[in-house]
């Protein structure tokens, strides 16, 4: 019996105990916790915007075949480095040069019978003057001065005539001639072969529509191609600072200068981007064209200032986000609020022009996390 009655009044104390160590925690936890603060830094702070960039050659030139024919002979290979009137491919001339040797042919037939006309037209004249001569002293008829007048036009008209006919097949011959020199491809400028697109021994169609034989790029300059959202592009100008890094060296920087963005959007999965392009030097060739890259445009940015987080700071003025109020922890362990001026700010961290000093301990707007010591228990965040 007494075992029992013993029995009955331990539980009876446990059970006191647990509500009472329940009841004290949920009362006074949140109160007993201690504010979260961290001290106030010294550093460098860049406000920015970040986009996805492609790298492209600033310069190049798609190389087209402009007559039709079987290529003949390729006469260089992707990633050599060609000077402005290398030859770079040969279509079969067969077809041009026989045109151009019909036109030539055709050119010196007309130039003959030019002479043959001139000589024709230089007996006319003759012929003509001497009626007219007759003529004066009555020893010939007015139809037969005629008959010389009109024979001495016709000779000039059939010269005249003769003369157009050996301009049109000049023209004809240049433009032959043309075809024949499109039949030998030549480098248009200084730079490299980055692509081929037709094999050797490939028949080309130019009838409709040029053929695209292979691509020229000067890889000295670069140019990157970054998509900016519609958010964002409004924050960007010309000239502002800038810089990106390849997948291939991430902890490499390279900078330049915004050059332009271009007014017409791309619509990806219903997300407008507007293409903002600058320009990059590459004398030793290290970027190269269609690397991905991840570009930074820079607002704004502070070196050597003092650094708080943003979830120490509030705005009293939303409207006015350079005046701010902080709580700073004092060296009694109490906390007071002050009045401070910020300068760069990003969505973690804020600039402190005026106000606090290094080192000092803010308070952060978040209450600190506790953990909860009961069975099953686990970390709580309390806002």
């Amino acid at each position: 019996m007494k075992k029992t009655t013993f029995l009955w009044l331990g539980l009876a104390l446990l059970v006191i105990a647990l509500g009472t160590y329940v009841f004290s925690d949920r009362l006074f936890g949140d109160a007993a916790a201690a504010p979260v603060t961290v001290a106030v830094l010294q550093g460098e702070l860049v406000d920015q915007v970040t986009a996805t960039g492609v790298l492209q050659p600033s310069d190049y030139v798609d190389l087209g075949a402009q007559v039709s024919g079987q290529l003949k002979v390729i006469h260089v290979e992707v990633g050599d480095k060609v000077r402005a009137g290398d030859l770079l491919a040969e279509i079969d001339p067969t077809v041009y040069l026989a045109q151009v040797d019909a036109s030539r042919a055709q050119l010196r037939n007309q130039q003959a019978q030019l002479k043959d006309r001139e000589a024709q037209l230089t007996l006319a004249r003759i012929q003509y003057q001497r009626q007219q001569n007759l003529m004066a002293e009555n020893a010939t008829s007015r139809e037969a001065l005629q008959t010389a007048e009109a024979g001495l036009r016709s000779a000039e008209a059939q010269i005249e005539a003769l003369k157009a006919q050996i301009s049109q097949t000049e023209s004809s011959l240049r433009a032959d001639e043309a075809n024949l020199d499109y039949a030998r491809i030549y480098a248009p400028m200084d730079g490299t072969v980055v692509s081929i697109e037709a094999r050797q021994g490939q028949t080309l169609n130019a009838t409709q529509q040029a053929p695209t034989l292979m691509r020229i790029a000067d890889l000295a300059t670069m140019t990157v191609q970054a998509r900016v959202s519609e958010a964002d592009v409004s924050k960007l100008g010309p000239g502002m600072k800038v810089y990106f890094t390849t997948l291939g060296e991430p902890s490499r920087r390279w900078y330049s200068q915004l050059r332009k963005i271009e007014p017409t959007p791309v619509v990806e999965n219903n997300v407008v981007l507007y293409n903002a392009l600058f320009d990059i030097d590459n004398p030793q060739g290290r970027l190269m064209s269609q690397m991905t890259t991840q570009v930074f445009f820079v607002l704004a940015e502070a070196q050597d200032v003092l650094l708080v987080p943003m979830s120490a700071l509030s705005f009293p003025d939303r409207r006015d986000r350079s005046q701010a109020e902080v709580r700073v922890l004092t060296a009694v362990g109490s906390s007071e609020i002050r009045r401070v001026e910020v300068g760069v700010n990003n969505r973690i961290q804020a600039e402190i022009r005026d106000g606090l000093a290094l080192n000092e301990q803010v308070v952060l707007n978040v209450a600190p996390a506790t953990a909860d010591s009961r069975p099953g228990g686990g970390m709580r965040m309390r806002f």
